[in-house]
């Protein structure tokens, strides 16, 4: 279940059942989150550049959105920045990311739907019991066409309530993310998350497109591993 957009007083329920695979080379990585290539790790520093994205809504489900475009299923693309801080509590470690992706649109062509420039600080620690965790807070911040694909209403879109808005670069969103995953056999993990979104104080709090301030999104799954290739990863 997941807002349907920041700021969004809706929510829309996803099920998949998806294969991928995960594959920690030199160079390419591939994982739940993303794939791209390292280019670059130290001891304290890493660079990788990376695809990732989120999947779209339907606008006859949004109640703010009737008659509107539909939010397409949004592709990021960029480089992204990884420190090292060192270690936390419990034996955890503590990281910081920056990452700048261009966003586009797969359900239209790849149309570009602007800049996104997302910094993030992460803790992270597993237990002798199979138990992994992750919390994080950040923030993504956007220019304007990235902007008006969530809140600008042109003026063929504006009603009685819900007035033409153009939208303003600037904070589109912070969050508030934990991940949680449980070894249940060598080769089947139960895993959930949750993420508590904000709008207050972000540069199109204004809009009409905005019912809410704070929205949260919560997922759970199964994961199989089919096969393990005879190699591990060393990092």
């Amino acid at each position: 279940m997941q807002q349907a957009y920041p700021g969004s007083s809706q929510q829309v329920n996803r099920a998949l059942v998806l294969p991928f695979f995960i594959y920690r080379g030199q160079y390419l990585r591939a994982d739940r989150g993303s794939v791209g290539v390292r280019a670059i790790k130290t001891d304290t520093m890493e660079v990788d550049v990376g695809v990732s994205g989120a999947f779209g809504s339907s606008s006859n489900d949004i109640e703010a959105r009737n008659g509107m475009p539909d939010l397409g299923t949004l592709v990021e693309f960029g480089p992204r920045v990884k420190w090292n801080l060192g270690s936390g509590p419990g034996n955890g470690r503590w990281r910081a990311e920056l990452a700048l992706r261009g966003v586009f649109d797969l359900t239209d062509s790849l149309k570009d739907k602007g800049i996104s420039l997302e910094p993030e600080l992460i803790f992270e620690r597993s237990t002798g019991g199979g138990i992994r965790y992750s919390t994080s807070f950040g923030v993504v911040l956007g220019d304007e066409r990235l902007a008006d694909t969530f809140y600008g209403v042109a003026p063929a879109y504006a009603t009685a309530t819900r007035p033409a808005y153009k939208a303003q670069s600037g904070l589109i969103m912070s969050r508030l993310s934990l991940n949680l995953s449980q070894s249940l056999t060598p080769n089947l993990r139960i895993f959930g998350f949750a993420r508590l979104t904000s709008v207050g104080g972000a540069a199109n709090s204004a809009s009409p497109l905005v019912r809410q301030d704070m929205g949260s999104t919560v997922g759970f799954g199964l994961l199989y591993t089919l096969a393990r290739s005879d190699a591990r990863a060393t990092d």
